[in-house]
């Protein structure tokens, strides 16, 4: 399992407690390992969110995810009137120290499989001891006649999902694992919107919901807006943020200039779609504004314009009477020959539309039916164990077989990140999104703080890219003739194209450390009408960037650590990801990068510190060697070789030290715990004393520049 049972749990009650109608809406989970932990630990959360769910809607409180709500640092007794509070704060927290103590029970459990496997409480086999062959399994837990909270109110719908899998088949990982969860929803709930969160991303703000539907239920635009995108905001990174986890650049920044186009792109959480938009539908088109009259204009001008118009609709009225015309010899000779038989037609062609209908979304009419209201709803004559049973059919291996799902239907299948392909073919069908950026952040979650966690995510992301460069998805000559905008595709080419920039950047950061080792300079000489401008470009792109800080209010702190990690991962992760891109998607070649722990610490951001080796390490790590020397040497050379070598160096040492000053973050990142001071004094001591010592070789009083002078002292010494 991926994500530890505790966090899901945490996600999941803070779905359930989240403040919106509890007939409204309904929490699907979706294991796609099934595994029996996360079933009891969803059976527990489903008992706990009785007593959880009431008090969080009594009291108000946020965030109700309650091991986040009981670490805050904050006095909890703030705006809170209530006089039972504390008392029921106390009660409340104590239960949900026996929930974790469960929880925690039944991961210790776990932790030890059982040669028969797992099996139930009634004694059956756990279906899902083989995690690639099994059945598909679906649990209600709440949401059912019976259930409540303890205060006799009704809880939301909470749904348990695994999907089938069997050996042979292609199950697209997490796409696929969304697609069925869109089917299962459809057939159970059919709710018309949906919220797409991972199980680490809990909702941080209970009325995000609400602000995500004041755009999807706009009277003038909302028809249009195809999903609602909230940034992503991470609890547990340091305070520096050294691998530059925040992304506040791509989130308060680029985002926000997406949203005046033609919306945010999608970032696989945080995100509520209208389900029709999923379903591959086109976006309505809205009606054209009535054209200007020409009262506002002199008498000659209109009359003109009335006599072109004149001309104009006197040609299409001949047109469309010839065209009526033959049309109507055209049924009139019909008639004459299928008189009679206009029944069985529409028969049959209420029979192609059905058969077009589960080509497109699968042999479920159920679901087929579903597909079709646009407002959501399932027929109130329909039992609960037939819809289970229909449920079951939409999850099976071979349901995807000759349709469109992962082509035009749901989430798009043919990239490790099938949510930037996603919303693309969404934007291509002419829908926008909006980005909602709510005063208190509507999700959080965790991040990979150490750096091979980070790297290797970045990776994935990058490897994405490529894959979707090399596909016929490719913005770059795909979907003409919808309804993208042209910025709105130079920013999907721009989310697929940045790989390929590790290319020239690797050069980059070579090319100081290869002129210092050879005395060569990387810039020519150039006029003074070349320098200026190239000085008005570098003050240009320099004030674009301050401008848009300005706007985004992001810190030049955080603007830095980006700057930074892009150089980063530009050297490794990007590296990597475009050489296994290419050797996966035209050799057939799949590899794999493995990270192993080689120490752990404990404490506050203890992961910070935790090295793992991995072969994305080494470009890098061979980058800061091969410049940290060239400044060695060079500096060494220009010693030996005089006042006059200064001058030069300085310019090539400018390009080298920044190229280890943007890769500082990794150094600090190789080194370990900040504390540890040792090793960083053991590698600083190594390059000052080589400078040092140079230097008193090139001042040594004793021995001038060109060696012992030797001069005649008058002596003959031959005597």
């Amino acid at each position: 399992m991926k994500e530890p049972p505790l966090i899901t749990a945490n996600t999941v009650l803070s779905i359930l407690a989240v403040d919106y109608p509890v007939d409204k809406f309904a929490c699907y989970v979706s294991d796609d390992g099934a595994a029996m932990l996360t079933f009891e630990a969803l059976s527990e959360t489903s008992e706990f969110a009785r007593k959880w769910v009431p008090f969080c809607k009594k009291f108000n409180i946020e965030p109700r995810a309650p091991e986040w709500y009981f670490s805050q640092k904050i006095d909890y007794l703030k705006n809170k009137v209530h006089p039972a509070f504390v008392r029921e704060r106390r009660a409340m927290k104590r239960e949900y120290v026996e929930f974790k103590v469960k929880i925690n029970g039944l991961v210790s459990t776990a932790q030890k499989v059982p040669e028969d496997g797992w099996t139930m409480q009634d004694g059956t086999p756990w279906p899902g001891n083989c995690v690639r062959d099994h059945p598909g399994m679906i649990q209600v837990f709440l949401g059912h006649s019976g259930v409540c909270d303890v205060e006799g109110n009704e809880l939301p719908r909470l749904v348990y999902v695994s999907r089938e899998k069997r050996p042979g088949f292609e199950h697209h990982k997490k796409a696929g694992a969304m697609n069925a969860l869109i089917r299962v929803s459809a057939v159970l709930s059919n709710a018309p919107y949906l919220l797409n969160v991972d199980c680490d991303h809990y909702i941080n703000n209970s009325k995000a919901l609400r602000e995500a539907m004041c755009f999807m239920m706009d009277p003038t635009s909302g028809k249009k807006v195809c999903y609602v995108q909230f940034p992503q905001r991470f609890d547990g990174i340091d305070r520096h943020d050294r691998y530059s986890n925040r992304n506040v650049v791509f989130f308060d920044i680029n985002m926000k200039g997406l949203d005046g186009i033609q919306g945010p792109i999608y970032v696989g959480t945080g995100c509520v779609f209208r389900r029709q938009a999923l379903y591959g539908y086109d976006a309505p088109v809205s009606k054209k504004p009535p054209g200007k009259t020409c009262n506002c204009l002199p008498k000659w001008c209109c009359f003109l314009c009335c006599s072109r118009k004149n001309k104009k609709t006197k040609q299409k009225k001949e047109k469309t009477k010839k065209s009526k015309q033959k049309e109507a010899s055209k049924q009139i000779h019909a008639l004459e020959n299928i008189e009679g038989i206009s029944e069985s037609n529409s028969l049959k062609s209420s029979e192609a539309s059905q058969i077009k209908l589960e080509k497109k979304f699968g042999q479920s009419p159920v679901f087929v039916t579903s597909a079709l209201l646009e407002d959501g709803g399932v027929p109130q004559t329909a039992s609960p164990a037939s819809l289970l049973r229909e449920a079951i059919q939409v999850i099976s291996c071979g349901y995807e077989d000759k349709t469109e799902w992962g082509k035009e239907v749901g989430w798009i299948y043919g990239s490790v990140t099938e949510d930037i392909l996603t919303g693309f073919k969404m934007h291509c069908h002419g829908w926008r999104s909006v980005y909602c950026i709510p005063k208190r952040p509507a999700f959080k979650g965790s991040a990979p703080i150490n750096l091979s966690d980070r790297l290797h995510q970045v990776l994935r992301w990058a490897l994405g890219s490529v894959e979707i460069f090399l596909s016929r998805h490719c913005p770059i000559w795909y979907g003409y003739g919808g309804g993208l905008k042209w910025l709105e595709r130079f920013s999907y080419i721009n989310s697929v194209v940045y790989p390929w920039t590790s290319i020239p950047l690797l050069v980059y950061c070579t090319l100081p450390a290869i002129c210092l080792l050879t005395g060569k300079f990387i810039v020519p000489e150039i006029s003074n009408y070349a320098s200026l401008i190239f000085m008005a470009l570098f003050i240009s792109i320099a004030a674009t960037g301050i401008l848009e800080m300005q706007w985004g209010g992001v810190g030049i702190d955080d603007w830095w650590r980006n700057e930074q990690f892009w150089v980063i991962g530009g050297v490794s992760s990007h590296l990597f990801a475009l050489f296994q891109g290419l050797l996966k998607v035209l050799a057939g070649v799949s590899t794999s990068f493995t990270v192993t722990s080689k120490a752990a610490d404990d404490g506050e951001f203890s992961e910070l510190y935790v090295f793992k080796w991995t072969s994305l390490l080494v470009s890098p790590t061979t980058l800061l060697v091969i410049n940290i020397i060239g400044v060695v040497v060079g500096i060494s050379d220009a010693i030996n070789n005089g006042y006059d070598s200064w001058g030069p160096l300085f310019g090539r040492l400018f390009f080298a030290l920044w190229v280890i000053i943007h890769l500082y973050p990794f150094l600090k990142g190789l080194l370990g715990k900040q504390d540890r001071m040792p090793t960083i004094i053991l590698v600083w001591s190594i390059l000052l004393a080589s400078i040092l010592t140079l230097m008193w070789v090139r001042i040594n009083p004793f021995v001038s520049r060109d060696g012992p002078v030797l001069e005649i002292c008058g002596l003959n010494c031959d005597d």
